[in-house]
């Protein structure tokens, strides 16, 4: 077994084990501050669930990074210091929006500021290799930090049932770390493999019934990272095709944010105003219990993250195969849904 392998096997048991020990302390901090989710009327709990949980995650991903530092030396960089700047900003309003509920707008300019700092210190989507693209160049940095900003709010998104956000980012992670083996990127892979070992460990107390919450702290942390980690690793490879690359490997939080913006501008309603009209609200509504909901969901983001995978390595038959195996499962679903 290579060096790299054995670095990548390391900061994965690492982000999980600290992230798994972490997690009952993290809830306990959550009892001590407020951070407490009360039951509402949009939301899934009956019962106050502590939030905060995010911070877990963090720490299983920070003490990772500071072990991988000892032997990667792309850690030691501009671009990695201003991933770490941005990602401890991040985590700090989490923490303070989980305990005060803060305005939408204040998270969103913090969230501009982050997006700033990292495309300020060289992370940037790559329009280079893209043939008749190459005018784009000059709007690299306005299109990263809207690609940042996004994906930070698709992901908080899709944070409406137990396990559903740890288990897609995971999901999603380790098919970008896998997409990032194949780029070459050292720095890239590191963070998602991290991020990956980081969610699976807090997804025990996070699944169905929760003992605790990610919250904004985690689910916005989460988002951060996968945006950060396709910019550097899947857009510096695959030209034109990195954009498909990106969108499967983290399909269901895109498609479901795009959806809800279609839906609120349908409808006239401000794109941030919360409703429930997100897949895993339909998904219960349907007749579905929360964990059926939940794994429905995991085996989308998987199938997605497989065809992108598969895409990478050009075996167009097998893609073929794994749309016609989704296919054959959604009129499942269906069939299912009108017995119930």
């Amino acid at each position: 077994m290579s060096q790299e392998w054995l670095l990548y096997i390391a900061c994965f048991a690492i982000a999980f084990s600290v992230s798994l020990v972490a997690t009952p302390y993290a809830k306990a901090m959550a009892y001590r501050i407020g951070a407490i989710d009360y039951p509402r009327a949009r939301g899934m709990n009956n019962e106050p669930v502590p939030l905060c949980g995010g911070l877990a995650i963090f720490l299983g991903f920070i003490c990772s990074m500071c072990i991988m530092a000892l032997f990667v030396k792309e850690l030691h960089t501009k671009q990695f210091l201003g991933f770490a700047i941005g990602a401890v900003i991040i985590v700090t309003v989490g923490i303070f929006d989980d305990m005060y509920e803060l305005s939408a707008k204040f998270k969103l300019f913090m969230q501009i500021i982050v997006a700033l700092i990292v495309v300020l210190t060289g992370t940037r989507l790559n329009f280079i290799m893209w043939p008749m693209w190459q005018y784009l160049k000059q709007f690299s940095g306005i299109i990263t930090l809207f690609w940042i900003v996004g994906l930070i709010n698709a992901v908080n998104l899709i944070d409406g049932l137990d396990g559903l956000a740890a288990g897609v980012t995971s999901i999603a992670s380790t098919c970008l770390a896998i997409l990032c083996i194949m780029s070459g990127s050292t720095l890239a892979t590191i963070l998602t493999v991290a991020l990956a070992g980081a969610a699976l460990g807090f997804l025990p107390r996070n699944f169905a019934p929760a003992e605790i919450y990610m919250g904004d702290t985690g689910s916005t942390f989460l988002g951060y990272v996968l945006a950060v980690c396709s910019c550097i690793g899947v857009f510096k490879s695959y030209a034109l095709l990195s954009i498909l690359l990106s969108v499967l490997a983290m399909a269901l939080p895109i498609l479901d944010t795009a959806f809800a913006m279609i839906r609120r501008a349908i409808n006239h309603k401000p794109i941030m105003s919360p409703d429930r009209g997100h897949m895993h609200h339909r998904l219960v509504d349907m007749g579905y219990s929360s964990k059926q909901a939940v794994i429905i969901l995991y085996l989308l983001s998987i199938g997605s993250s497989l065809i992108a995978v598969i895409i990478a390595l050009q075996d167009i038959r097998a893609t073929v195969a794994v749309l016609i195996f989704f296919l054959i499962l959604i009129i499942i679903l269906l069939i299912y849904r009108k017995r119930v």
